[in-house]
């Protein structure tokens, strides 16, 4: 008996240009996998969105009596715990009681111990900004004199730390599960209906689902911590937990676990009863699909345009609807480019994604892009307020970023318009040759002409075999079934590997899978970039802060905020010291004025005298002495200073330690 073996098929070589080429997009989607690391890597904690605007007392001020409460006010409305706001003393004792309270619009206060000795004072807050972003900070003030304070400000920061990077790296996962989920369904629904039965399609927008689900528990989870503690320990403190699920963000993250359920529902139906229905039958199915998903898609992007940027600030009315359709518009584009890549890499040779489809899918993306283009307009407005905001603001340069980002992205996706163009006009002019005719327009699918070549194919390969067959069986009589049964498995093999080497070596099926790598990969740093951007204090919000802020500092300075502190060394025991000299309102015209003197460690220092005199050299004005009377250890007042007129003042201060030691010590300050 004699076997007859079919001859190996050795891959064809692809041409040149794609040796050279194809390292070349490996090596530029690593840079932007690398780039987007950076980007993460480097983002820090996220900026504050709502900015201390104003305090009672102020910050540094220095108060002759003990206020009973401090009163903090904000650039917008925050979340309070019972620990949001504390005063400490100079050993770090806690003197603030009860629960801090809203007492009007955006002020906070929280009461004060009766009683308080002098000293330095350190207020510290930790509240979460109506947009769900943790904000931190600190800042002193003195009772009757400035005193040491073993309390530390510095390294007071919001959402920093392990817990912080873990809760930006759940956010990044999130939002790029929910592209995948949402984009890869509309492209098997809208554009490839085939692909609901491709595996690899499959296990992508599961891969989604799976990702959003585990990134959503992740952020419930971490969300106490990270708007309060830090810590990595109170991840799983079920108090804190709980105080989440009654939060805005909480409620927004429960929601989008509730719809995560119906989507998983969807999946199940899209790629199981969907896949096996017949073609007349799928029509009704796919409408039903359409509507259902739509509905779930939307309710998965509400949940953040409902807890963040969108749903505060100026017209959240309109923001929210607006928000809603740009991240659908951004699922649909990233999300079914991530699905044409995969369908075009790794979909079998026998199911290979067609150009109707490819076609399909750019139309989609270029609607997306519309789309994109003008509730981002829109958002950018809302955002940034002014031109100047693009510059400068941290917001208004990543959205630089971003807008430079996408318009690379559609340049990318411009190309590979251009050969989906290309492949269409291929497989029409094989459907042509083929058949001998004209296709009908509107009818002539590629997958319907794949089909017919792969029928042709089977009928040629076929006759081939029947030939070998009876080849085969002249020369050993009669066969046996197990190995023609082998022998027809070697050929289904042969034919399989012809049909996807003749698939991969087609150079506009090659330069369409190249382009869209590309595009893949600028997405990835464009999500990276984004996730950032959400995470950053919006360019209108930053620049009222700081309005707010400077307009309070102009009030403080107009209203006597004038403090100058000079150190003093006498040369005898005991002669060194700092002397502060407090002028209020610091303007022409009648005056209040506090001295106070220290020794080097910051306690109060009673000297035999001191002496104060103004000098306004410009004018030959001076100088203006003026003997301060002694209230207190370490503190001289003096009231109804006359300062004939504004300038640049000389404010010589002369201490005296002992009989026969004094020095003294100056500074020029601005008065009026």
């Amino acid at each position: 008996m004699t076997l007859t073996i079919a001859p190996r098929v050795r891959p064809r070589v692809l041409p040149r240009v794609r040796t050279l080429v194809l390292p070349r997009v490996r090596t530029l989607v690593l840079l932007l996998l690398a780039a987007t690391g950076l980007l993460l890597a480097g983002a820090g904690p996220v900026s504050a969105h709502a900015a201390l605007t104003g305090s009672d007392p102020r910050q540094g001020a220095v108060v002759d009596k003990a206020p009973t409460q401090v009163s903090l006010t904000f650039s917008e409305k925050v979340a309070l715990s019972d620990d949001s706001l504390r005063v400490l003393d100079p050993k770090g004792e806690r003197v603030d009681q009860g629960d801090p309270a809203n007492v009007s619009g955006t002020t906070y206060a929280v009461k004060l111990h009766s009683g308080l000795p002098d000293g330095t004072y350190t207020v510290t807050y930790q509240v979460v900004s109506e947009d769900s972003h943790p904000v931190a900070g600190a800042y002193t003030f003195s009772i009757g004199a400035p005193s040491q304070t073993s309390v530390s400000v510095s390294g007071q920061e919001a959402g920093g730390g392990i817990v912080g990077w873990l809760y930006g790296l759940g956010r990044y996962v999130s939002y790029a599960g929910f592209i995948v989920l949402v984009g890869g369904a509309a492209f098997v629904l809208a554009c490839w209906q085939r692909g609901s039965g491709v595996r690899v399609l499959q296990r992508l927008v599961v891969s989604g689902w799976l990702a959003l689900t585990a990134a959503t528990l992740g952020l419930l989870l971490l969300r106490g911590s990270y708007t309060s503690t830090g810590k990595i320990g109170d991840i799983f403190d079920l108090e804190l937990l709980g105080q989440v699920l009654q939060t805005k963000t909480g409620a927004a993250l429960v929601s989008r676990l509730l719809l995560l359920a119906a989507a998983a529902l969807f999946i199940a139906v899209l790629f199981g009863a969907y896949d096996k229905r017949e073609d007349e039958e799928k029509r009704d199915l796919t409408f039903g699909l359409a509507i259902g998903g739509t509905v779930v898609a939307a309710g998965l992007a509400a949940s953040w345009a409902m807890s963040e940027h969108a749903s505060t600030g100026l017209q959240s009315g309109i923001a929210m609807p607006v928000d809603v359709v740009h991240l659908l518009a951004v699922a649909a584009w990233l999300g079914g480019l991530a699905a044409l890549l995969v369908a075009l890499y790794r979909a079998p040779a026998d199911t290979p994604v067609g150009a109707s489809a490819v076609r399909r899918f750019s139309r989609v993306a270029f609607g997306s892009v519309l789309a994109l283009v003008a509730t981002g307009i829109y958002q950018s407005w809302r955002q940034l307020g002014s031109w100047s905001a693009f510059t400068g603001t941290r917001y208004g340069q990543l959205l630089l970023v971003k807008i430079g980002l996408v318009v690379l992205l559609v340049g990318v996706a411009w190309i590979s318009r251009r050969w989906t163009a290309r492949l269409v006009d291929t497989v029409v002019g094989k459907a042509k040759d083929a058949d001998g005719g004209e296709t009908e327009k509107g009818t002539g699918e590629d997958e319907k002409a794949h089909a017919a070549a792969q029928s042709r194919a089977s009928a040629a390969t076929s006759t081939s075999g029947s030939g070998k067959k009876g080849a085969s069986a002249a020369v050993s009589g009669k066969g046996d079934a197990k190995r023609a049964a082998q022998l027809a498995r070697q050929q289904a093999a042969i034919d399989t590997a012809r049909q996807k080497q003749q698939r991969d070596a087609d150079p506009n099926r090659f330069g369409l899978r190249r382009s869209v790598l590309a595009e893949a990969g600028v997405a990835v740093v464009l999500l990276a970039v984004t996730t950032m951007l959400t995470s950053t204090e919006p360019g209108r919000t930053e620049q009222e802060a700081r309005a707010a802020t400077s307009s309070a500092s102009a009030d403080a300075s107009s209203s006597g905020a004038l403090t100058l502190d000079m150190s003093f060394d006498t040369g005898g025991e005991d002669g060194k010291g700092v002397v502060r000299v407090d002028l209020d309102p610091a303007r022409v015209g009648g005056n209040e004025m506090h001295v106070y003197v220290q020794r080097p460690n910051g306690r109060a220092f009673d000297i035999p005298e001191v002496k104060i005199a103004f000098t306004l050299e410009s004018q030959d004005i001076g100088p203006l002495p003026v003997v301060p009377d002694h209230i207190s250890t370490g503190h001289w007042s003096a009231s109804g200073v006359q300062i004939p007129m504004a300038g640049e003042w000389k404010i010589a201060v002369t201490v005296r330690t002992s009989d026969i030691d004094q020095a003294t010590v100056s500074k020029n300050a601005q008065i009026g």
